[in-house]
């Protein structure tokens, strides 16, 4: 075959030859797969994306769990391969929040088993003597970080696919269109073939690693990638005779100077500065110059000096050396943003077949590219689990320019920013609402969103319950922000009274037609119940990991409602969608918009709704998993409601499903019947967080991820159902290995005292779990035990985390510590339940 001959077909084409497309072909190449073709519309080694001017260099310490996983992954693969060198890293502060922010990190490093250090700016100076150690207070040192060479890597991995699965590589060629045909049944699209300027290609999988350029191409196909190029602004300054003399690409550790969100990284004689203080600069991909076009390649964008000036200034006050060089190159370099600054992984929600693999850096290039090849071959990847960049959990509103570039313009400098786990965003708020919004913004609602769903954290309205409780506020303001004593008072009121809560952004699927319920059975663990009753679900990955944690209701004969968390919506919906019968005996539709649904909860929630019905609230008439249809007497109108006897936050109460329109009369009516039994509202800090710990509730992407599976969480039933159901082979094959490895445990803080006599209060940012020697707990798998929920139990007096822990720590009674802003904290293992009415009681009363 001539090179300029493309084949008329291929099982996979991919396009792209930057770090990610070019790991992507090597790693499934290693899967066995063949027949593969990898298109890129520039020259190689280097076709002029973001992969070719990339800075090259891993800092391997992230609070998210998974940005910090697959950055070490990658930075293993690049070892393994031999195009990475350990520099070293200093990240140094100016301020004393930075401080802080790097004792946060020392404990992040701890759950990741990264070694790190806190230097003081003395200690520094002994690493980077070319540094001024006057302006700045101190240094957090990660001797691991690495300089790599992403273009050889890649062509590295490439070239493995070449020789081992016979790739096809075709560089200096565009992409045209991606042709898609109809799917049966499912309403979507599916991928049948690729166009290039060089000829047809039919293709049964299609990958779009394309960096900046990967919604565009999507767009091809009528799918999407939520993603923008944006500069990232560098420049080269040299030389500088302390830098030349090393003879080396790079002799000293990499500078992150955060407080002024810039980086200083030795590139043989010169000194490389980049930044992310400058103004957000995006740019439509149709705007980027071709490689013809381009002065140097397409991503080197024209460099603007007035942006960079404050860098540069701040630059040369951190080392002096830098004012006598000169600007040798400097470039507005692209890379991509999406709108959560997560990357976008996995097969598109529009098309079948049609993958994504965008919105990946350099530092994590080669560990995605294996979370994709993984997915592809054995329906989830095994490396981790990756719900938080499946491009499946974007919803419609989140898939616009408008909110892509809202959402990057307000993130690109929160690059190098200290970024609270509930911080909430400031712009593009409001998308999806309440039926009950405007009535909640009159009883002072304080607002988290959910994706797009604004929901009540708590109510102003309930301050009052702050005196009535004796409640504070929390000491140190890191500890306090994006929280209030209010919620605890509206924990407290649901305890001793009652609480009405507002789930609308439940997200509610309607599986239909004659094969419905077969198919609702073979996505579940749990069996599917008869007409009226709910059934409480893992779905499972093919490997047997949780995948989703869900109630199906079976409404009808053929009829079963998905209901899910918002969180979730969207990669629910598309797994619902991916296995779905082609046969068109299951239809699927969004009833999210139709239905409102409210949680009643608390000892007197059964007298305030019978203010409103006649029916039996009693266990025996609503027992428990049951869903019951009444009527509501609403101030004199009747409104058809489903009561779902069931609860988040251990005690008893209801879900009521009323009609969407319904929603604000059943609200009015029940808060005004239930004013003398103490009814109030009650926000998400309550249902999301106190009420679930104080049981022990698990939450999908919290407690439940891919990597374990329902023994390991506690959610085994005794029996295995008979019916066949996705995962159920490796769901078996786990039973009958024995007693799992880990369980899910929670754990009481036992004294909440710093080294400074403050009382501090655990985030749920992944803080690890310690042995009584300091050692951080792993399983023999490399999991490692760590905080993934943590919140104050009101009912109990005590502060509360769930935490993965070996079968011989998961005893009643054990004493372990956790580790929070660099200091460790007693706790002890309560056991896979929670402290709070053991016994169930109150939710059987």
């Amino acid at each position: 075959m001539s090179e300029q001959e493309v084949p008329t077909s291929a099982k996979v084409v991919v396009i792209g030859a930057g770090i990610v497309g070019n790991c992507l072909v090597g790693h499934l190449a290693r899967l066995g797969w063949t027949d593969m073709v990898l298109l890129d519309k520039g020259p190689l080694p280097n076709p002029g994306g973001s992969t070719g001017h990339a800075s090259n260099f891993i800092f391997p310490v992230d609070h998210n769990k998974e940005m910090a996983l697959l950055g070490v992954q990658s930075a293993n693969q690049y070892r393994d391969v031999e195009r990475s060198v350990d520099s070293g890293g200093i990240e140094v502060a100016r301020t004393q929040e930075r401080m802080d922010e790097f004792d946060r990190r020392m404990t992040s490093a701890k759950a990741w088993g990264v070694e790190a250090e806190m230097l003081t700016p003395a200690q520094v100076k002994e690493l980077v003597p070319f540094i001024n150690d006057d302006v700045i207070l101190g240094g957090f040192h990660c001797p691991t970080v690495s300089v790599v060479d992403s273009l050889d890597t890649g062509t590295l991995f490439r070239n493995e696919a070449i020789e081992t699965a016979d790739l096809k590589v075709f560089a200096n060629t565009e992409v045209l269109d991606v042709e898609t045909e109809d799917e049966p049944a499912t309403g979507l699209q599916k991928v049948v073939a690729v166009v290039t300027d060089k000829g047809r290609i039919e293709a049964e999988y299609v990958v779009v690693a394309c960096g900046v350029w990967s919604n565009r191409i999507a767009n091809m196909a009528g799918a999407t990638i939520p993603l923008v190029p944006a500069v990232h602004q560098m420049a080269d300054v040299g030389p500088m005779d302390v830098l030349a003399e090393t003879q080396s690409e790079i002799s000293y550790p990499i500078v992150r100077d955060m407080d002024t969100f810039c980086y200083e990284r030795q590139s043989s004689g010169s000194m490389e500065v980049g930044s992310y203080a400058h103004r957000p600069i995006l740019h439509h991909p149709d705007d980027i110059p071709s490689n013809e076009e381009a002065a140097l390649s397409p991503t080197e964008m024209p460099f603007t000096p007035d942006d960079f000036d404050q860098q540069m200034e701040e630059a040369i006050e951190l080392m002096d050396m830098l004012g006598d060089a000169e600007i040798k190159y400097a470039i507005n370099g692209l890379l991509s943003l999406t709108p959560d600054a997560m990357p976008c992984l996995g097969e598109t929600t529009e098309v079948r077949n049609l993958w994504s693999a965008a919105a990946v850096w350099v530092k994590e290039g080669p560990g995605m590219a294996q979370v994709v090849a993984e997915w592809m071959t054995y329906g989830y990847p095994r490396v981790i689990d990756a719900h938080g960049a499946d491009i499946a959990r974007f919803y419609s509103h989140e898939r616009n320019d408008e909110h892509i570039w809202s959402r990057a313009e307000e993130h690109f400098n929160k690059t190098y920013g200290i970024v609270h786990p509930a911080e909430q965003w400031a712009n593009r708020r409001n998308l999806q609402v309440s039926p009950l919004f405007s009535r909640q913004e009159a009883l002072d609602a304080f607002f988290f969103q959910a994706r797009t769903w604004e929901r009540p954290q708590w109510y102003g309205s309930n301050a009052d319950l702050v005196e009535r409780y004796g409640l504070a506020e929390r000491e140190v303001e890191w500890d306090n922000r994006w929280w209030s004593p209010i919620t605890v008072g509206e924990h407290l009121n649901l305890r001793e009274n009652c609480g009405l809560v507002d789930l609308s952004a439940f997200q509610i699927f309607q599986l239909t037609g004659p094969g419905a319920v077969d198919f609702a059975d073979y996505l579940s663990v749990n069996k599917i119940g008869a007409v009226g009753r709910a059934t409480y679900t893992p779905w499972l990955t093919p490997d047997g990991g949780f995948h989703s944690d869900l109630t199906m209701q079976r409404v009808a004969d053929d009829t079963v409602n998905v209901v899910t968390g918002v969180f979730d919506g969207g990669r629910d919906l598309a797994w619902i969608k991916k296995y779905m019968p082609k046969d068109g005996s299951v239809a699927v539709t969004d009833k999210t918009l139709d239905f409102s649904t409210l949680g009643l909860w608390g000892p007197n929630a059964p007298a305030v709704l019978a203010k409103l019905t006649d029916a039996d609230l009693s266990q025996e008439g609503s027992p428990y998993g049951s869903i019951v249809k009444v009527e509501l007497d609403c101030g004199g109108e009747s409104i058809d409601a489903a009561l779902f006897r069931i609860s988040y936050v251990g005690d008893t109460g209801w879900e009521i499903y009323v009609d969407w329109d319904d929603a604000p009369k059943v609200w009015d009516a029940l808060l005004d019947v239930g004013a003398e039994h103490g009814i109030r509202p009650t926000g998400g800090g309550v249902y999301g967080t106190s009420g679930r710990l104080e049981k022990g509730y698990r939450l999908q992407g919290a407690e439940l991820e891919s990597e374990y599976n329902p023994l390991e969480a506690g959610l085994a039933r005794p029996k295995v159902k008979s019916a066949d159901f996705i995962g159920k082979e490796a769901y078996v094959a786990a039973r009958e290995a024995g007693d799992p490895e880990v369980l899910m445990c929670v754990l009481t803080v036992e004294d909440q005292t710093d080294s400074q006599g403050r009382a501090r209060w655990m985030q749920g940012g992944n803080e690890p779990i310690c042995d009584l020697d300091g050692n951080t707990v792993f399983d023999s798998h490399g999991r490692v035990s760590r905080v993934t929920t943590a919140g104050y139990g009101p009912s109990v007096g005590k502060h509360l985390l769930m935490a993965y822990l070996p079968r011989e720590l998961a005893v009643e009674g054990t004493d372990l510590q956790v580790m929070y802003m660099n200091e460790f904290f007693p706790v002890r293992v309560v056991g896979p339940n929670g402290p709070f009415d053991p016994d169930d009681t109150r939710l059987k009363s």
